[in-house]
């Protein structure tokens, strides 16, 4: 959303974005000057943020409302009602089939999809598909003055090679399944792989499926810490697009993961990282025993990598999304001339 509104103001344009008081986006927002309402939402239904929300919407007198998850879109639906004039656009990040008609009827003016994946469930839930726009995420180039030296910061062995995780280390993200994946690995490659969890609490060392392990929680610079990195192991089960991976190819460091939601779109297997079949645990475990004994290979797939990147820029985000406002606009001037 940060990179959208910065993207759509160097365009010209006037963006507010409404977010949650003393969060991490409002406070980003508000150092680089770009407009920020503080509205508290706390539940899809709040009946209390949609009425503020309802008010910011009138004093900044918009000319479409655009909601990015699931609580944005229903607060926004609330505070349109009697505004039918107002376009809402929604967009959707999650793979799942949506449910209930009320959120995905017609006053929705369109649907932006972060991926093939998305827009293919948002279709199987009765959206139709000429409501829906593919507008992949951006994430900008990676600019790194120093990579992070796990190796050296952990005391590990210099021959080791650091394999990562980057996420919220949620449920779906895979952290249960890695301590299958470790498990069958071989003994040999199970004492050279030495783990590195971004994101998440920060706990310190600790095994995961009798690997070595460190727990490095929330970093502020990212990118740094990510090119310490040799391979990215992405055991998601589920997955929108998958921008982390975008940034790890973007670095050159080459993703293993799993053929699910949009990571096929982002994945060219074999040349810019390696896709396992779904679920498929223990061919994910051979593809990282395979990536930790070939350096070759690694470093094949880390020279693609960049270059597959590009493809899924900022710049490409914003002008696809401003393409679709400016659909959005010119529908309701046609329908009100």
């Amino acid at each position: 959303m940060y990179l959208l509104a910065r993207g759509q103001r160097e365009q010209g344009h006037e963006p507010l974005v409404i977010a949650a008081p003393e969060s991490p986006l409002i406070r980003r927002l508000r150092s680089t000057g770009i407009a920020a309402a503080a509205v508290r939402m706390r539940g899809d239904w709040d009946l209390a943020a949609a009425r503020r929300v309802r008010a910011v919407i009138r004093t900044w007198n918009a000319d479409l409302i655009h909601a990015h998850d699931a609580r944005a879109h229903a607060i926004a639906l609330a505070s349109l009602i009697g505004r039918n004039s107002l376009p809402l656009i929604v967009t959707r990040r999650v793979p799942f089939v949506p449910r209930g008609r009320l959120k995905y009827g017609r006053r929705v003016a369109r649907f932006i999809a972060i991926s093939g994946a998305v827009r293919d469930a948002l279709v199987a839930g009765g959206v139709d598909p000429d409501r829906i726009d593919l507008v992949y995420s951006g994430v900008p180039r990676p600019s790194v003055v120093k990579a992070r030296d796990w190796r050296l910061e952990c005391r590990w062995p210099t021959d080791s090679v650091v394999c990562g995780i980057v996420g919220a280390m949620t449920a779906e993200k895979g952290l249960a399944t890695l301590s299958e994946i470790g498990a069958l690995l071989p003994e040999e490659t199970r004492e050279r792989i030495r783990l590195v969890l971004l994101g998440g609490q920060a706990a310190g060392s600790q095994p995961i499926g009798g690997l070595t392990a460190f727990r490095a929680g929330f970093v502020d610079e990212i990118h740094a810490a990510m090119a310490g990195l040799d391979i990215m192991l992405h055991p998601s089960s589920a997955e929108g697009l998958g921008t982390a991976v975008i940034d790890a190819m973007a670095l050159g460091i080459p993703p293993i993961a799993f053929r699910v939601g949009g990571l096929p779109e982002l994945i060219e297997d074999g040349r810019s990282g390696l896709l396992i079949p779904a679920g498929d645990i223990a061919a994910f475990a051979a593809a990282t025993d395979r990536l930790v004994r070939d350096p070759d290979l690694r470093v094949a797939l880390a020279r693609a990598g960049p270059e597959r990147a590009t493809e899924f820029g900022v710049d490409r985000m914003v002008r696809g999304t401003q393409g679709v406002y400016a659909s959005v606009l010119a529908r309701g001037l046609a329908l009100r001339g």
